[in-house]
């Protein structure tokens, strides 16, 4: 700011003047104003990292979620907003697979088909020899508009340290959620001629995946369990 004044007897420059005192004052706001212009800026412009302004976010693409219940942290909440500023929807397996995922579940889903003479055939009709998922089923011919998403693992959120990780007092170590936002979020999306029903039995025994999610098997096939 001094560098911007006219210069001469009555413009001093000595840090002890009247005129630099007062500019002191002046750029002291003025550098807060600036700072705080580059965090909203560099900060609070980007979904993935903002905290001030996480609110003014959710209220613009609707969230918070009215199908999550269970408390979650701000870096839950900063996935959510990605993701539905991201999310190009679908109807499909593995779009429902990946709504789960980033919900912190991992799930198999079945689909059914009536058993149907001159198109169906006999035997063994598993698209995978180790799974109950069998192609043709005998049953209602209704039964093509049922499906069945299975949950394999239970949503864990840990505590974790720093900008927008827990708070001490207010956040448990470790929460198991509830299962009511994947069932509350898939029964909004999916195709409205179908019913979507949920089996929980194989949490009893949770497959093991990879780092890519994909489910491990021994040598013979048989999908490996957390048991």
């Amino acid at each position: 700011m001094a560098d911007n004044l006219p210069t001469g007897p009555a413009w001093p420059r000595e840090t002890d003047a009247l005129l630099m005192k007062v500019l002191n004052g002046l750029a002291s706001n003025w550098s807060y104003v600036d700072g705080r212009a580059a965090d909203l800026l560099e900060i609070e412009s980007d979904p993935r990292v903002t905290s001030e302004m996480l609110d003014s976010w959710e209220t613009a693409w609707g969230l918070p979620d009215p199908c999550i219940a269970e408390a979650v942290t701000i870096a839950d909440r900063r996935n959510a907003l990605v993701q539905k500023m991201t999310s190009e929807g679908g109807q499909s397996i593995p779009y429902f697979v990946s709504v789960a995922q980033g919900l912190g579940y991992t799930v198999m889903i079945q689909e059914y088909s009536p058993y149907m003479a001159g198109m169906s055939r006999c035997g063994d009709t598993r698209t995978d020899i180790y799974s109950n998922d069998y192609r043709w089923v005998i049953g209602y011919p209704s039964i093509r508009y049922q499906w069945t998403v299975k949950l394999t693992n239970n949503r864990e959120t840990w505590f974790r340290t720093g900008t927008g990780g827990g708070e001490v007092g207010v956040d448990h170590m470790v929460t198991i959620a509830l299962a009511t936002d994947i069932e509350c979020v898939i029964r909004r999306w999916k195709p409205a001629q179908t019913e979507v029903s949920f089996d929980y039995s194989l949490l009893a025994a949770a497959f093991l995946t990879d780092s890519s999610g994909t489910f491990l098997t021994d040598s013979n096939g048989v999908y490996l369990t957390g048991m």
